[in-house]
């Protein structure tokens, strides 16, 4: 009995080691065909910019065709969805926005749950936001509009690219940890709120640094401070509104992902390759334009920061009340 026992857990054991073989062969392999970036937004924004300079990147790294998708709609629920869907092989890529950690408390019900059902590879990017008001509006730091805004409740309107994006949850998360009432104005996309803001209609507003650089560098909007936890070299000077409201973050955070089961060899050969062309001249100077700053790091460093993000904008959202359009 004890020598049957002994040559059943001798086949078990040796059963469960099996499938490593084919999976180390698969990531050696790995990729023998075109691979899919799934974009859950349109064409032209940060995440569709990333996903094909990615793209390249790991097409001639690697070999083969890594082609970007564009799957918007659905508060970018579709794109997600689509990746959460597809065979865990690696060649299905999600590149990863804000829109993942908001939309698990924004919505009540989803088809899937990220943490779960999306296994990080890497971030890539921290875009930060900048805080700026339009020139009317009488306050030249974040202390003064704290005080203006808190003796004119309602007075001010903030302008948003729309319900529950990182320019409209930065803002609600100014409003809770600065303890001031602006009314929001939501917008169908970011160009649209600027050019209210430039016009006076609305006399605050979070947008990327991307968006909102040109206007500044031309006297048509006061920038006030940056979102991030450290300044931003594109304006060295400008502080950060964590300078203060103590504890006050908000970025815009980039990355790869893929559906849950990935091989954990090709999540590696991955993070590997991304994390070389966060290193490469390059790269780096095309995230700078977009006014990022790399990230980079392994799989278990991008699932924590997915982890605090998803917790700190519940929290926000919830505070907010913000519901879905």
């Amino acid at each position: 009995m004890k020598l049957l026992r002994r040559q059943f857990l001798y086949l078990a054991a040796a059963a469960a080691a099996l499938p490593a073989v084919p999976r180390i062969a698969m990531a050696q392999s790995y990729p023998s065909r075109p691979v899919r970036i799934i974009a859950a937004t349109g064409t032209g924004g940060a995440p569709d910019i990333l996903a094909r300079l990615m793209g390249q990147w790991l097409s001639e790294r690697l070999g083969q065709p890594f082609v970007t998708e564009n799957r918007p709609g659905g508060g970018h629920n579709i794109g997600i969805e689509a990746v959460v869907r597809a065979a865990p092989d690696g060649y299905t890529l999600l590149l990863v926005d804000p829109s993942a950690w908001i939309n698990a408390t924004l919505y009540e019900k989803l088809n899937y749950n990220f943490i779960r059902d999306i296994a990080p590879v890497a971030g890539i990017i921290l875009l930060p936001l900048v805080m700026v008001v339009h020139p009317s509006v009488p306050a030249k730091t974040v202390p003064e509009l704290i005080a203006y805004a808190k003796a004119n409740p309602r007075k001010l309107n903030m302008a948003s690219p729309g319900i529950a994006t990182p320019g409209h949850v930065a803002g609600e998360l100014f409003k809770m940890m600065a303890g001031v009432d602006m009314v929001h104005v939501p917008y169908r996309g970011g160009g649209a709120a600027l050019t209210d803001l430039i016009g006076g209609q609305v006399q605050v507003f979070f947008p990327s640094t991307s968006l909102a650089i040109e206007q500044i560098g031309a006297g048509k909007l006061r920038p006030l401070a940056v979102t991030t936890a450290i300044r931003w070299e594109g304006l060295r000077d400008l502080p950060t509104v964590g300078e203060f409201v103590p504890g006050y973050e908000a970025s815009a955070v980039l990355g790869i992902g893929v559906p849950q089961r990935t091989p954990m060899e090709i999540i590696d050969k991955l993070n590997r390759e991304i994390n070389a062309a966060l290193t490469d001249p390059k790269i780096t100077a095309r995230l700078a334009v977009l006014g990022g700053t790399s990230l980079g790091g392994s799989p278990a460093d991008f699932a924590k920061l997915i982890a605090d993000e998803t917790e700190k904008w519940g929290k926000v959202i919830k505070f907010a009340g913000i519901k879905p359009e």
